[in-house]
């Protein structure tokens, strides 16, 4: 059976304030769309992604162009915008999660706990028991008391089954709040599972810093550091964090030498607790001899990717009295930024002599000293 969750990303969201509509301004470096997203695209019983957008930002660089996406314009009306995701889910799909794009903070564990409950029903959403005592007032005054027993927050995804789903929407108003609301007008069964505290809907621009709070404190980071040597031999240039660079002499080793792209290597292994280049790429391994070192520097950031982590920042600090790093270091940081998929303003490379000390003094070597931070999202 296969699952598909549409992101409704469409609307306008304004009473979150900001140039942006909330679900495009920015949390931690990603949009707040683009947060779910990620949590969508990397569960396993998710088979396809599908991204309502409102026409204007179809065409913009606004929505991420990865993880992949069927992407769909959006109506008038929320139930508008989730029909258009409905319709645009592919045939074999037998199940359907349907989450806002302004809730940022979505797990894998609420996403699996919607899903177990689908094996036995037409629908379930995720819910918080309201706790707080609820009064109706008029005037600025209270003149009543709600009771609360049996009442909940909704939240999303709220999963269904696919073809249920489609005969409800054929036969809703139109102007339903959401799809459960679509459902039990047309005479569904939704299962209540627990809900998490945390998926906050970012309505408000205090939203945004609960939201902030939130991730600061469930964010995992982890930060680890490279050192690495090659010493000079016969040759008329160096890699050095992946730009060619014209020398009197070659950096000497079993791969391209680029001591830089070594040193934040094994920086990020570091960081994962994953040993150096040399456990994963033996240089008694003669398919390396030779190898350029971005390699080696992919399949590091391949493995954090691996493990929930990203590349947070990156800061690399070449020893040498030459070559002279200076004019290269914008070009380093750009070769360095797409091999890792990080902004070049996220990358320092930069050089220091030895004074004439030791054997980079003595212009025998280069070496590298490299730190890394890696961040869940």
């Amino acid at each position: 059976m296969t699952t598909a969750a549409i992101i409704v990303a469409a609307g306008r969201g304004t009473r979150a304030g900001g140039d942006l509509p909330k679900q495009w301004q920015m949390l931690r470096g990603q949009s707040v769309a683009a947060h779910a997203m990620a949590c969508f695209a990397a569960h396993p019983g998710i088979s396809q992604l599908v991204l309502v957008l409102h026409p204007d930002d179809v065409d913009s660089t606004l929505w991420p162009r990865e993880p992949e996406t069927t992407v769909v314009t959006g109506g008038a009306t929320r139930a508008a915008s989730v029909q258009a995701g409905l319709a645009a889910v592919d045939p074999a799909t037998t199940k359907v999660l349907i989450h806002d794009a302004a809730r940022p903070l979505v797990t894998t564990e609420l996403i699996d706990r919607v899903l177990a409950a689908l094996e036995t029903h037409q629908g379930a959403a995720p819910a918080v028991a309201v706790s707080d005592t609820l009064w109706h007032g008029a005037d600025g005054l209270v003149d009543a008391v709600q009771d609360r027993v049996g009442l909940y927050r909704a939240q999303t995804p709220q999963g269904f089954h696919l073809v249920p789903l489609l005969a409800a929407h054929s036969a809703s108003t139109g102007q339903e709040t959401d799809d459960v609301a679509v459902a039990r007008a047309a005479g569904l069964d939704v299962a209540i599972v627990p809900g998490d505290e945390d998926n906050v809907k970012i309505t408000t621009p205090e939203d945004f810093d609960r939201v902030e709070k939130r991730m600061r404190a469930a964010m995992d980071m982890r930060v680890g550091n490279g050192y690495d040597v090659h010493r000079f031999g016969p040759g008329d240039h160096v890699w050095l964090c992946g730009v060619q660079i014209p020398h009197a002499r070659s950096l000497q080793g079993h791969s391209d030498a680029d001591v830089g792209m070594h040193a934040v290597t094994d920086a990020i292994y570091g960081a994962l607790g994953k040993g150096d280049i040399g456990q994963h790429f033996p240089p008694s391994d003669p398919q390396w001899k030779g190898a350029a070192s971005h390699i080696f520097l992919e399949h590091a950031v391949a493995l954090a990717k691996s493990e929930g982590f990203s590349v947070n920042n990156v800061d690399c600090t070449l020893v040498c009295e030459h070559p002279k790093i200076g004019p290269h270091q914008d070009a380093m940081k750009a070769v360095m930024g797409a091999y890792m998929g990080l902004e070049s303003d996220r990358i320092s490379v930069k050089a220091t002599t030895s004074e004439k000390l030791g054997f980079t003094g003595r212009e025998e070597g280069i070496a590298a000293i490299a730190t890394v931070m890696l961040v869940t999202p």
